[in-house]
């Protein structure tokens, strides 16, 4: 029955060939609008590992008090705790080591110099971590591994460099026990990541903001990097009215925030265990005279903290709401559309109704017909999303335009929407045209 459903609707479709073209305008530009802002919403705002960001929390110890700060530890006018530690609370939580695992992380930009003569130094972008950073986030290896936990210990100048950086060092070639000369200092290759560029990049969002940039492109021991002095990447905020000391020892010692952190903690007990471990860990610090305020810590997981930090941008955000808005206007001209078309079959609708066809047969094939605009309509919004997903470098900023991609689902989710947005458009013109009284319309004729 359903085939001659489709039947009767391509003819009827075809007999309004105009007013056909129309509706597969009007649902196909809603869809492509809504989709395009879609994608770009979904590159923004996805989970940037999800399998394991509800294991992967981002501590936040009050190392200011509760007086207004500088830094960007106020939101919404909340008080709350900074957004990265004091070297002093991050190397005590790593000395305490209450997580599966865990990592202090601190941005770095040092300069790689060439072994070639003649060739320029080519500037790099990456962390200071623990050994355990590698497991805890995944991170995937070309060749070699991560260091050791002793390296950690020794600070040893050892480094995990990017595949694009050692292509453009060592040809790609496995450099696994090779030096690299950073900032003056040789560095030993322990391992070569695979392409890894994780968006938004989560593990540190308060100094990268979250997107943008190819990905890191080494990582050396936290106490290496520290301990040569190697050029900061990342913020450092201190209390208000307290200015960053010149130095790596001054800055050491200050109450300045400048260190990232993320512990992996395997179920909710070990989560309520760290918690406490934050407080009691506070309460020390009041009983030496260092805080003099109560406990103000936070434990926020991946999606909590991206959320809490709004990486995802407000326009990005308004967008969609206004493309979905848009969508909504053009189902209301739909439905005035399809409710003008099947009103003008009323006719025809009294005729089969005499015939004996119930209103369900009635529903079925109006429904049909309206499945069909949508499917059209579909069509022509696979092309216009595509088109619209390929041209947002043109209005957003290239450091977002480029995680809205097409894929599969997308244009899945394309198709589904339109016919979905036609039949729900085509409700209340089925409805009036299920109503119509065969006897009024035999009458008339």
């Amino acid at each position: 029955m359903f085939g001659y459903y489709l039947y009767l609707a391509f003819r009827s479709l075809r007999r309004s060939s105009g007013l056909t073209a129309l509706m597969m305008l009007v649902i196909g530009f809603g869809v492509a609008a809504s989709m395009t802002t879609y994608a770009v919403f979904r590159g923004v705002s996805g989970d940037p590992i999800p399998w394991k960001s509800s294991q992967l929390f981002v501590p936040q110890i009050d190392a200011w008090g509760p007086e207004p700060s500088s830094g960007p530890g106020e939101h919404g006018g909340m008080h709350e705790p900074p957004d990265a530690l004091t070297y002093a609370d991050a190397t005590a939580l790593m000395h305490d080591h209450r997580a599966t695992r865990q990592s202090a992380i601190y941005a770095v930009a040092p300069t790689v110099l060439p072994a070639k003569p003649g060739s320029s130094p080519v500037p790099v972008f990456g962390f200071g971590v623990s050994s355990e950073f590698f497991p805890m986030l995944d991170v995937p290896f070309q060749f070699g591994s991560g260091w050791s936990a002793a390296d950690d210990a020794e600070g040893s100048p050892a480094i995990v460099i990017s595949a694009s950086l050692n292509q453009r060092v060592f040809g790609g070639d496995n450099s696994v026990g090779r030096n690299i000369d950073l900032d003056g200092k040789d560095y030993r290759v322990i391992g070569v990541m695979k392409p890894w560029n994780p968006q938004p990049m989560f593990f540190d969002v308060v100094d990268t903001g979250g997107f943008g940039g190819d990905g890191p492109e080494i990582f050396v021991p936290l106490q290496s990097a520290i301990g040569s002095g190697m050029q900061s990447a990342g913020a450092v905020n201190c209390p208000k009215g307290v200015q960053p000391p010149p130095g790596a020892d001054g800055l050491q010692k200050s109450n300045c925030v400048w260190l990232a952190y993320m512990a992996e903690l395997d179920d909710a007990a070990a989560v309520q265990r760290y918690r406490r471990y934050l407080d009691n860990y506070a309460r020390e610090q009041q009983q030496i005279g260092r805080f003099t305020w109560a406990p103000n810590n936070r434990l926020r997981d991946v999606p909590a903290f991206l959320d809490y930090e709004h990486v995802v941008p407000d326009d990005a955000q308004q967008s969609l709401m206004v493309a979905l808005g848009l969508l909504l206007v053009c189902l209301i001209n739909t439905v005035s559309l399809l409710l003008a078309k099947f009103l003008r079959r009323s006719g025809e609708i009294g005729v089969r109704r005499a015939l004996g066809a119930s209103r369900r047969r009635i529903y079925a094939q109006f429904l049909t017909e309206a499945a069909a605009v949508g499917i059209g309509g579909g069509v022509l919004g696979l092309l216009l999303t595509s088109i619209g997903v390929l041209g947002v470098n043109l209005v957003l900023p290239p450091r977002l335009a480029h995680l809205a991609h097409i894929d599969p689902v997308l244009l899945l989710m394309t198709v589904l929407v339109a016919i979905i947005a036609s039949v729900l458009a085509g409700l209340y013109p089925t409805f009036r045209a299920a109503r119509v009284q065969p006897a009024w319309q035999l009458k008339a004729n």
